[in-house]
Formats: C-alpha cells, structure tokens, sequence
C-alpha cells in the first residue's frame, strides 16, 4: 500500500474518531494500543446452575437504545428477572438513542459497560468492533443450558437465524433479540373506510396513491425524511423480488456491478416516481417519528417500517386506528421471486463487550433474557416477535403484529436480508444520503446506483476494512 492518505488504517482512523467523536457518527472505535484495557476478574468455578461463572455480587452495566420498544422491558422484565438469580448485584440501567456519541468513548478508554442494545440510526459499526476485538465470544452461551430447562441448550430454542446473523469473523457475538419483520404499514380502518384495497402489484400501488392523491383526505405516502434508510429497505427489497435473492447477496459480497444491476435500477426509479409524485408534503425534513405520527393523525396512508412500529407509536395511535401490514408489490409478473416474498431478520442487536468489567454477567444476562417468559412477556409488552421460539404461544397479539406474523407465515421461505448495513457502515452512510436525494430528485436513478457502487468498490479494494461473506 502507498504512503498516501487513503493508506492510514482503519484501526488508526477509528481511534482518531474516539478522540474526537461526531455525533451520529457511524463508526465503532479500538482500544488505543497506548492503554490496557480493563481487566476483568477470573470467573469463578462454572456449574449447570452457572455455566459462565458469574460473581454473584458483581454489578452490572446496562445500555438500552432508547427507540420503538422502549426501555420498560428491561427493568421490568428482563433485569428483575436476573435479580431473581443474583439479588446482590446491583445493576446500572441506562438508555440513550446516541449510542455511539455516548459509548464510542469508553470503548476508546478501555472500559465498556457490560450489557449494551447496539440498535437504532446511531448504532456503532458492529464490523468495526468485531474487527478490533471487542465483542465477546458468545458461543458459550449458545452452547450453555437455557434459563427454563438445563436439558435444553440456548442455541436449541432460538431462531436459526440469529446465529448467522450474529456470526463474525467465526463466532458469534451479536444476539439479535427481535425478529424485525418489514413491509408498508397502513391504517385497516382508513382503508376500510375509504374503500382502498390493499395492493398486490406495483400498477396498483401507484393506481392507489393516485387514487388517495386525488381524494385529498390525505397524502398517499411518506417515509423518515431525515433517516433515508427507512426507505432504501423497500428499495432494495423490491429489487430482490425482481431480479432475485442473488441481488442482495452479491452487494453483500461487495460483488462487481452488484449496486448497478438492472433489478437495483429498476427499483431504483420505481422509488423515484414515488418520491416525484406522491410524498407527502415536507417529508424530507421529518423524522421517523414525525412521519408516523402524521399517519397516526390520518395526514398521510402508507409509510415503510418494521414490526417495532406499532409499539413505537403506542401513545399517539388512536384507539382505533388498527394497524397493518402488506409486502412490497409484484413489480410484474416475472419477478423472480413471488408475491408475499418479505425483508425479514434478526434485529435489536445486543452485545456484551469483551473488555467490560463483568463479561461473565453480561452472558448470563442475556440467557435470562432468552428464557420463554421474559421473551414472552417483551412480545406481549412492546407488540412484536421475539427470536425465541413458542415464546408468543397463547399471547394475545395486537393488530400490527397479528398482521406481520400472517404476513411471514404466508411468506414462507420467501424471504430476503441483507448484512453490509452492519458489515461496512461507510456504505450505509453513503446510502443514507444517496436515498435522501433519490427521493428529492437530487439525483436520478442511474446516479443513484453508480454512486454507491462507487463507494462499495472503494470499500472493497481499501485493505484496511475486513471484509465478510455470505
């Protein structure tokens, strides 16, 4: 590599962003070489009973991204059930929706909490912490009796895919706790009102954001202006369904041409005439919960989200209002995947750092956490679907998560993820502000793509960035 610029490591440029954090930047942060890192104590003896070798009165550092579901949770549910096991350890509760403004800084000290909810906009890059060491291996956890039945093991009673999902660079250290599960989120009740039915194809949905345009009761649609990822979800989405999982695969796998294939044009100029003719008015400058709020206020019909928004929006949703769900439409009838076909994955990602004061309890909260009533009682409380299997069984589900759970039960095996949003958050980045102008009309479709396969080829090529596969 050349002695230029682009050649300072990442490792070096991470640091230099610990010194000097931005907010809302997007980058996790190494523990500068100049400075050990905290020690932990040796665990104690391990046991069925204490398959980690918890320090019974050791405390605990919790971090909670304060977004859709909330911080109940975990001092209701999950933390007194911990307590239960532990009584004498006191635990730290603390939530913030900056994550890495507030916590890149001690990951740069050496001297992480124990416990953190690495989600939302402001989530550290998970490659980048996974890269310099930083994640525990939670693979004993997998491998430790589960909370409810010793007979069982963890790995047994979760969703396959949180493995994958969790899974870098050979070990799994991110446990995705929900299963988020995206599509176009409506009001049953202002489209049963209204006579709107619900679309199957892509000629329909314009047809019906024509239709509630010209009705002028409401805008047709809207998505978080300030947070663009919102809509490339839909986005790319749509192009898997065109041109097939493959599609999403390939950016995955920073692919040659994987950002400019045709299915990403296509989809990419779909969104563009949506964003041309049926925004509602000013949704570039609105947040996620501005959008959704208006639709809750019956301003706006359709909006792009995931099975967290019901409980996000629980204290502006009328009584009423009855949410729901639908996959995005068949583009035509030769897409390569069918109709149904959705984006779902492991979401709300937690983690325990490697360098924390008590990793021990950090693992051992998470298997609390993965017992079928703590899981079954986060379903019930923030309105949606754990990773842990049986765990809505006799549940009484809200009407947003009947929706999506019908929704993913019809989808079948047809369903599509993407990983280079927490692989390389560079890219994200790039495509944060890339989506915000496709909508706007900053730039066209075939700018739009050849802009982020700029930027996946630069990110491909530059040595320093560990690089993953699937």
């Amino acid at each position: 590599m050349t002695n230029t610029p682009h050649s300072i490591t990442r490792r070096a440029l991470l640091r230099a962003a610990a010194i000097a954090p931005v907010a809302g930047a997007l980058a996790a942060c190494a523990t500068p070489q100049s400075q050990a890192p905290a020690s932990s104590a040796a665990p104690l003896a391990t046991s069925a009973a204490n398959p980690f070798g918890v320090d019974a009165k050791k405390p605990l550092e919790v971090w909670i991204f304060d977004g859709g579901f909330g911080d109940a949770y975990a001092t209701d549910i999950h933390q007194p059930l911990f307590k239960t096991k532990y009584p004498d350890a006191a635990i730290k509760h603390n939530t913030t929706k900056e994550i890495t403004k507030v916590l890149q800084p001690r990951f740069a000290g050496g001297n992480p909490p124990d416990v953190i909810d690495n989600s939302g906009a402001n989530a550290m890059d998970m490659g980048a912490l996974a890269q310099d060491g930083q994640l525990q291996d939670l693979t004993p956890m997998l491998d430790a009796p589960s909370w409810d039945d010793p007979a069982v093991k963890v790995r047994d009673i979760l969703d396959p895919a949180v493995v994958e999902f969790g899974t870098y660079d050979g070990k799994f250290s991110v446990l995705g706790y929900v299963n988020y599960i995206h599509g176009i989120w409506y009001s049953q009740k202002a489209f049963r009102d209204n006579g709107w039915t619900v679309p199957t194809t892509w000629d329909e949905f314009l047809k019906l954001c024509e239709t509630i345009k010209k009705s002028g009761k409401m805008a047709p649609f809207t998505y978080a202006g300030k947070h663009p990822q919102y809509l490339y979800e839909p986005l790319l989405t749509m192009a898997a369904k065109i041109g097939g999982n493959e599609v999403l695969v390939n950016i995955d796998n920073l692919e040659d041409g994987a950002w400019s294939s045709e299915p990403m044009k296509t989809a990419a100029t779909a969104w563009a005439e949506v964003g041309a003719k049926y925004l509602m008015e000013g949704t570039a400058g609105l947040d996620h919960v501005q959008t959704q709020t208006a639709q809750n206020k019956y301003q706006v019909a359709m909006l792009p989200s995931g099975s967290w928004l019901e409980n996000e929006q629980k204290t502006t949703t009328p009584d009423d209002f009855e949410y729901g769900m639908f996959p995005i439409p068949d583009f035509t009838a030769s897409d390569k995947m069918p109709h149904g076909t959705l984006h779902t994955q492991p979401g709300e990602s937690f983690i325990v750092p490697s360098k924390g004061a008590n990793p021990q309890g950090g693992m051992e909260y998470l298997r609390a956490m993965l017992s079928k009533k703590a899981a079954g009682d986060f379903s019930e409380l923030v309105r949606t679907v754990s990773v842990v299997k049986g765990a809505g069984e006799g549940r009484e589900l809200s009407p947003g998560a009947k929706s999506a759970t019908a929704a993913i039960a019809a989808a079948g095996a047809n369903t599509v993820y993407y990983r280079w949003r927490t692989w390389y958050a560079q890219l994200h980045d790039e495509a944060v502000a890339a989506t915000g102008q496709l909508m706007s009309g900053g730039v066209t479709p075939e700018e739009y793509v050849q802009r982020l396969q700029k930027k996946a080829d630069e990110i491909k090529n530059d040595s320093s960035i560990k690089k993953y596969k699937r």
